[in-house]
């Protein structure tokens, strides 16, 4: 997920003209060459809603970030997690 998100990230600058680059030009064709997904889907209520079946069925919200059963719920935790320690850090 990082990995499609810095994807994204890049695309966004290179559409806006902030990176031209002919490695990021064909890093796009070649991601669209695939049916690589522009835009993430997952939002963040969904992600919530995976989180709520998490506790109801084990209890608690410790999702390990390697979860194999829904693994972008571990990682949406991670992040979720990093995100709070930064709000604490101003």
């Amino acid at each position: 997920e990082k990995w499609a998100s810095t994807q994204r990230q890049s695309y966004k600058k290179y559409s806006r003209g902030d990176s031209p680059s002919d490695m990021i030009e064909n890093r796009v064709k070649l991601l669209k060459k695939v049916g690589f997904e522009w835009r993430s889907h997952q939002s963040w209520a969904r992600s919530y809603e995976e989180l709520v079946s998490f506790v109801i069925e084990f209890g608690h919200a410790r999702v390990p970030q390697k979860f194999p059963p829904n693994p972008a719920l571990g990682l949406w935790v991670s992040n979720q997690r990093q995100r709070y320690k930064k709000c604490l850090k101003g």
